[in-house]
């Protein structure tokens, strides 16, 4: 069956959710990864009122369109960060950040993602992709230098915070997809190791794969595939464009998205560094069956270009496979 290609709605969560439905439709998408954000897929009115599933699935009836994943990266993201300051503020919900008191917002962040889970089971999709937070994302540079007991103590916030709401999605019956990503727990091969380890394992815990994350650190995104390919519960085609030049270096240098001075940036998907044929490739290698769902993100684009040409990219690695071995036709 030809593999379905969603679009994931976080960068179009300025506009109604009806609008983005219209475009996707006729960009050529099969369906929408939903973004806990914008009017697209509200959690708090999942669980509350009990006509907006249904309305939910009217809109994207009305188009065509599917959905097989929903997204809560801004609210989990506040679950486990060390530091809670204006930055957070600007991406929860009001009710979320109350007060701004830091332990409450993560509290709250914490219920809400478990309500994600049960606002997803009862909206019939059985995956989340979203962030963790880390306790010690701020230690990256390990200077001052961090003992190995800090760091320790950063996996052990991470599963005491997230076990709890890992039981309601093992209740729910629903999975929780990770984005390996800098300034989560799990941002690049070895510490997703390690985050695996630190919750042993459940299976309510797995990875959403963007291979975007991967260029720019000089990791092997296709060989991570391979490795974790019990635990890819999601793909997002994320593209990011490498120009280290002796003076644009891989941290950034807290210069903006599309600045020429950066050493790498996000460009929509086919304009950068990620073998997206290696990367399909491997995707059939282990038997991937999910969606493929293409998050844009590029500062010198218009979205409107970028989205449509994304997919006529992707889909051409997408090609089918052989029905024989082509050395068959060397045999008697």
């Amino acid at each position: 069956m030809p593999r379905q290609f969603t679009l994931f709605t976080g960068q179009w969560a300025d506009l109604p959710l009806e609008e983005v439905c219209r475009l996707a439709r006729d960009f050529g998408y099969d369906g929408l990864e939903l973004a806990c954000w914008g009017d697209h897929f509200e959690v708090d009115k999942a669980l509350s009122d009990p006509g907006y599933l249904d309305s939910r699935h009217a809109l994207l009836d009305k188009y065509g369109l599917k959905c097989w994943a929903i997204s809560n990266h801004l609210v989990g993201q506040a679950v486990c960060d060390a530091i809670i300051d204006e930055r957070h503020e600007a991406i929860l919900p009001a009710r979320i950040w109350g007060d701004g008191d830091a332990e409450g917002v993560r509290q709250r962040a914490a219920a809400e993602i478990k309500d994600t889970a049960r606002a997803a089971a009862a909206f019939g999709v059985d995956t989340v992709i979203g962030f963790t937070g880390s306790s010690i994302w701020h230690l990256v540079a390990m200077f001052p230098p961090a003992p190995e007991a800090m760091i320790e103590r950063g996996y052990e916030d991470f599963a005491t915070r997230w076990n709890p709401i890992l039981d309601v999605f093992d209740t729910e019956g629903v999975r929780f997809a990770h984005e390996v990503h800098p300034s989560e727990i799990a941002y690049d091969y070895w510490t997703t190791h390690k985050a695996l380890e630190a919750v042993d394992h459940r299976p309510a815990f797995g990875l959403n794969f963007d291979p975007s994350h991967f260029v720019w650190q000089d990791l092997d995104p296709v060989g991570f595939l391979w490795d974790f390919r019990d635990r890819i519960y999601h793909v997002d085609c994320k593209e990011a464009r490498r120009r280290l030049d002796g003076r644009n270096g891989r941290l950034g240098s807290h210069l903006p998205w599309g600045d020429p001075r950066r050493g790498w940036d996000f460009v929509s998907a086919g304009h950068g560094d990620v073998p997206w044929e290696d990367v399909f490739r491997m995707l059939r290698s282990i038997d991937y069956a999910g969606p493929v769902s293409v998050e844009w993100e590029d500062a010198g684009m218009d979205r409107l270009q970028g989205a449509p040409e994304a997919l006529t990219r992707l889909k051409s690695f997408d090609f089918d496979p052989p029905t024989s071995s082509f050395d068959s036709a060397f045999s008697n």
